[in-house]
């Protein structure tokens, strides 16, 4: 896939650089190119791909890297980034890493139960745990598709979807055991990059993109819609509301909030900040937790709307969060932090 002057592709992107291709500020995927080797040997032979996935490095210094998910499964936190790191947490403040089959970039990470989980990232992986995270096996990997992934969200153990750069949407129905593409005219006719897929309280799947993409999906991914957006900016990601609903974030501290996704009628929160938004998360039926540049984070309460600011570390920025024992975890560019009790 060709370089453009707004997607460069690297060879060699820097921590930083991943953070911004999960951030859509000008990156998205890794140029390890598609050739696949024919045997000379035996021309008729299915071919080999050049690349083999190759076991993440084992790195004492791994929660302070760059870090692009955490999630809480109920019995620990898990983590995901850089280099196929993926760690694992019971206080938010030690993290171990564990063993993975892969060192691609990994940029999110999703749990059904405290056991089933997918993690996903650059070269279109897909790695699986059915342990609480303790060990992981390889599900996909397709570099030739020069495609990162860039979220996971699974309705239930079995039926799961993965979105990423340039309209990538990948389907399974057998918990990973095999991962499908997904063909519509919502995400097919313009290849934008897609950020979030998010399952709301109805069951329908949400997910965000370029340009203030909105796709919805109301028959368990069978088909999709493209739906009227509040903006035509880039929409990072997007939390369900409880009780119904959904909220959406992205740049320029642009947030915005319906009761109604099918509906829209949207409202505008006042963050108080431009600075861009990575991620969103659900603390509680109160709190939404929005985090992004600059050590921003935005405590929003879907109810009221009302939204107030915390101090997060300048000049870095966060791209997930979690609330572990009423402390806010953090992922970034600058690792895992535990931030203390949230009002």
């Amino acid at each position: 896939m060709p370089a453009t002057p707004d997607r460069p592709v690297l060879a060699l992107p820097s921590s930083r650089h991943l953070l911004l291709a999960v951030a859509a500020l000008s990156l998205i995927g890794v140029a390890i190119g598609g050739a696949r080797a024919q045997d000379a040997a035996a021309p008729s032979a299915e071919p080999t791909p050049i690349y083999q996935p190759r076991a993440a490095d084992l790195e004492p210094l791994a929660s302070k890297g760059l870090m692009l998910d955490v999630v809480d499964t109920g019995k620990r936190l898990i983590a995901v980034g850089d280099r196929g790191h993926i760690l694992a947490s019971i206080d938010g403040q030690k993290w171990a890493q564990v063993t993975v089959p892969v060192r691609s970039a990994l940029t999110a990470v999703r749990f059904v139960d405290a056991e089933h989980g997918w993690a996903v990232g650059h070269d279109a992986v897909v790695v699986a745990t059915v342990d609480g995270g303790k060990t992981w096996q390889l599900q996909n990997f397709q570099p030739e598709l020069e495609k990162p992934l860039l979220d996971i969200e699974f309705l239930d153990a079995n039926t799961g979807f993965a979105v990423g750069g340039f309209g990538l949407v990948l389907r399974t129905e057998d918990g990973g055991g095999n991962w499908e593409p997904v063909s519509s005219p919502a995400f097919d006719t313009d290849e934008l990059n897609l950020y979030s897929i998010t399952r709301l309280a109805d069951g329908d799947l949400l997910v965000t993109g370029e340009q203030g993409r909105l796709v919805l999906s109301s028959d368990r991914g069978r088909t999709w819609k493209r739906l009227k957006s509040p903006v035509n900016s880039t929409l990072f990601g997007a939390v369900a509301v409880p009780g119904g609903g959904a909220l959406v974030c992205g740049l320029r501290g642009k947030a915005y909030l319906t009761r109604d996704v099918r509906a829209g009628a949207w409202r505008a929160l006042d963050t108080g900040t431009s600075a861009a938004f990575y991620g969103c998360t659900a603390l509680d039926r109160a709190r939404i937790a929005l985090v992004g540049d600059n050590g921003t984070i935005v405590i929003a309460d879907p109810a009221s709307l009302a939204t107030r600011k915390l101090t997060g570390e300048s000049g870095t920025a966060y791209s997930s969060a979690t609330l572990w024992q009423s402390s806010l975890v953090v992922s970034g560019e600058r690792g895992l932090q535990s931030l203390g009790r949230v009002r």
